[in-house]
């Protein structure tokens, strides 16, 4: 049963070998191996749901070796919430990239790139191994470099070296932390360093990596005051890679993998957490305060993101069960809307050829599914009941209420509120009002664009069905890894022996 484990890695490896091989010389296998390598990623991640309902955990010893000497592959209840997350938001921009990517040369190489950084979050998300975990990040992060520069305009290859500069900045603290904890505890596998670190003391290792890694992954998730690659990285790329971007990408190689090293490697401690606490209360109200100045559809989108991933970062540093929960369920509802806005941004751009505010309106007669399901994530990303958003926001500002962060709480929901507004000017400025004169001729994008925005817009009405049981269990053996800490090492070990 663990066997399923490298093909998270396998599937889109290989699709991007075959798509590059073939794409070039038969049109139809970028479109149809992608397509096919996304589904079969996503069964794989539903199946990994219920291998963990059964085993809780299970390790996948790549060679034969035996950790810690082998490498290994876990999967345990974040790790398949993170594929579920990661593998679903894939599919459907895959299926919607099918006619939005014929504006572009050369699709075989956007679906090539865009596998390899499939393969690169599949495995961060994977992986057992603290320098696989930077290898596999790396894979991820120069295939969205790339795919941020596919344009090839002026704007989009300054925004993808202005991204690759940050970036390396960020692997640079990284690196520099897994070293450190090497040159400490001489292992690389996560839970046998986990180990290490509960029996070996030191005053200043713990903290000092801690440091690098929230200024190396808050740079991947961009994390104010990390942020500054963000808006223009975001807006440059086309819509999909925007999608997969701002709805998967900072989550699982930002947000992910800070927690997991966090929580399961390193062990927290409650000054770290008031860090987290205070940079995601920052992140949220500045992401918020810049997305409602912008007239562009794309730049506001990606502040927006900045201040919704400070409602995450925000509860993971609460710390309480409660509140770990109310984050996790905001970073599986941001991935639906999130997703879902910027293909719709994707759908306006496709349609009219502009994404400023100030030269639409009215679309919604020409445009009706469009405008319909972007109002549907709109208000779930507002916080409007009974939408997914509305469930997750409440729990983290409950959570907060009941850890006595109430200041935290009161600025969590004037953020809630200053993101209907800005919500409410894009889809009045977009979709409201007359029609002008230079869109009576406009036409709703093709079926595949559409399934996709369907689709999304239904699961951010009915994700907050995750919490009735039993469909809670998928948040709840999440949260209790994370409430593991260090015991993370014999829930491994345990699973191995």
């Amino acid at each position: 049963m663990m066997n399923i484990l490298p093909f998270f890695v396998i599937v889109p490896l290989a699709a991007a070998f075959l798509i590059s091989l073939l794409g070039k010389k038969i049109k139809a296998i970028p479109d149809i191996l992608g397509s096919l390598g996304a589904l079969i990623l996503l069964l794989l991640s539903l199946y990994s749901v219920k291998l963990v309902n059964i085993h809780e955990t299970l390790v996948y010893k790549v060679g034969g070796w035996v950790p810690p000497i082998g490498i290994c592959l876990v999967l345990d209840g974040l790790s398949s919430f993170m594929l579920v997350t990661v593998n679903l938001v894939s599919l459907l921009v895959t299926v919607y990239s099918i006619n939005y990517m014929k504006r572009y040369t050369d699709k075989w190489k956007f679906y090539t790139l865009f596998m390899l950084m499939l393969a690169g979050m599949n495995g961060v998300i994977a992986t057992g191994d603290l320098f696989n975990l930077f290898v596999f990040l790396e894979i991820a992060s120069i295939a969205s470099y790339a795919l941020v520069a596919f344009g090839t305009e002026s704007e989009e290859l300054e925004a993808a070296f202005k991204y690759g500069v940050m970036g390396s900045v960020a692997s640079s603290f990284i690196f520099m932390g897994i070293a450190f904890l090497y040159s400490f505890t001489s292992t690389l596998n996560m839970a046998d360093m986990a180990g290490v670190l509960s029996v070996k003391s030191s005053l200043w290792i713990v903290p000092f990596v801690s440091v690098l890694f929230v200024m190396g992954f808050g740079l991947k998730a961009a994390l104010v005051p990390f942020h500054a690659w963000l808006p223009d990285a975001h807006p440059s790329a086309p819509a999909p890679i925007s999608a997969m971007l701002s709805g998967v990408f900072i989550k699982t190689i930002g947000v992910y993998a800070l927690c997991r090293i966090l929580f399961n490697v390193l062990g927290v401690s409650g000054k770290l957490l008031y860090v987290l606490v205070i940079l995601g209360l920052i992140s949220m109200v500045v992401g918020a305060f810049l997305a409602i100045a912008q007239n562009d559809i794309k730049r506001m989108f990606a502040y927006s993101s900045i201040s919704q991933i400070g409602y995450i970062i925000f509860a993971i540093g609460i710390g309480t069960p409660l509140a770990i929960l109310g984050g996790l369920f905001h970073l599986f509802n941001h991935a639906i809307f999130k997703s879902l806005l910027f293909l719709n941004s994707g759908a306006i751009e496709y349609s009219t050829g502009t994404r400023d505010l100030k030269k639409l309106g009215g679309l919604n007669s020409k445009l009706p599914v469009t405008g319909w399901t972007s109002l549907l994530g709109s208000m779930s990303i507002s916080g409007i009941p009974p939408l997914g958003g509305f469930w997750s926001k409440l729990i983290i500002i409950f959570a907060a209420v009941q850890a006595g962060y109430y200041g935290g709480a009161i600025i969590a929901v004037l953020v809630s509120i200053l993101t209907l507004a800005y919500y409410l000017k894009f889809q009045g400025y977009a979709f409201f009002g007359k029609l002008d004169d230079a869109w009576h001729k406009v036409k709703e994008v093709p079926w595949a664009m559409r399934s996709s925005l369907i689709i999304l817009a239904a699961l951010s009405v009915v994700t907050g069905l995750l919490l009735v049981p039993p469909l809670r269990q998928f948040l709840d053996y999440a949260v209790n890894v994370l409430l593991l800490g260090r015991a993370y090492n014999m829930a491994v070990f345990g699973a191995i022996g």
